[in-house]
């Protein structure tokens, strides 16, 4: 141990992981310090960089509340969530599933329910459009009761969360399909915006000279029992961000645009947008999660 140098302190850490009993943990934690160590000789870490690092995860800690999650924001646009994302969906996603996108860091537990074809901007105004569809199986067959949840901004591009009063909900909601799986929707025409660039997240995006936009998009998570849950978004096809995503979401079927005089749509002279979302049974090995969570429900234990 007095004999450390740079070549030899590796070793030494992951030597005093070697007892650790969960081999899942010892697996990452080892990994983690090998890349971490590397990473440092790669681009010859200097002492004052180490502590702008160190100072920068710190005001990250900082900057999150129950309203707030600062580290998904980093982990979003860094491509961490969407790597994750990606290789969850390779692992587990089955035949025609709908692709997933991310859950992001607005989604919030206990959204309030709605009927068939109500509106979910209970304060918001704005531009109005229809989304229907159904909730299909591997046979395409409705998925009768299933749970269709939906969060966007409103049509200044700003979530309930961001709002003065945080703890009041809008926007958001959760409808159920009826026997045939149908599910419809009326909300706001969403408008694209920028991450919050108020807090060390921001700074980082400055710093790189990038744009910091998300397209226009609506979350979805969709789930019924037996079934993988799915966590998905739909994006505008006319966002003039739909190429350059701050957080890498957006995949080609999950692209869409609204149109009037849709003769299925519940209100044809809506902006209508006519999508089914399809989910595959829950394999009794399926180990898929979100990549993300409730900002009052992450907590430090």
């Amino acid at each position: 141990m007095a004999d450390l140098n740079q070549d030899t302190v590796t070793e030494a850490v992951i030597a005093q992981m070697a007892s650790t009993p969960d081999p899942r943990m010892r697996q990452v934690m080892e990994s983690l310090v090998r890349h971490l160590h590397g990473f440092a000789r790669e681009v010859k870490l200097t002492p004052e960089e180490w502590l702008a690092a160190i100072g920068f995860l710190t005001r990250v800690g900082q900057a999150c509340t129950p309203y707030r999650q600062e580290f998904i924001l980093l982990s979003d646009t860094l491509g961490l969530s969407r790597l994750v994302n990606l290789m969850d969906d390779q692992a587990n996603r089955v035949g025609e599933a709908t692709e997933t996108s991310l859950l992001g860091p607005f989604y919030r537990e206990a959204a309030p329910q709605f009927g068939y074809g109500d509106s979910i901007a209970v304060h918001a105004r704005g531009p109005e459009m229809m989304l229907f569809g159904r909730v299909v199986n591997e046979k395409n067959e409705g998925v009768p009761n299933a749970i269709v949840e939906i969060w966007s901004t409103d049509a200044d591009g700003a979530y309930d969360l961001q709002a003065n009063d945080p703890s009041v909900m809008d926007m958001r909601g959760q409808f159920r399909t009826d026997a045939q799986g149908r599910y419809a929707i009326r909300t706001l025409i969403p408008l694209g915006y920028s991450i919050p660039m108020d807090g060390p997240v921001g700074d980082m995006v400055r710093a790189q000279r990038r744009h910091g936009f998300r397209p226009a998009h609506i979350h979805m998570l969709v789930g019924a029992e037996g079934y993988r849950e799915l966590v998905t978004a739909l994006y505008l096809g006319n966002d003039p961000h739909i190429d350059s995503d701050t957080v890498f979401g957006v995949s080609e079927t999950l692209i869409v645009q609204p149109r009037t005089g849709l003769a299925d749509s519940p209100d044809p002279g809506l902006p209508s947008v006519h999508y089914d979302f399809h989910i595959s049974r829950r394999a009794p090995h399926d180990k898929s999660g979100r990549v993300g969570a409730d900002p009052s429900k992450v907590t430090a234990e």
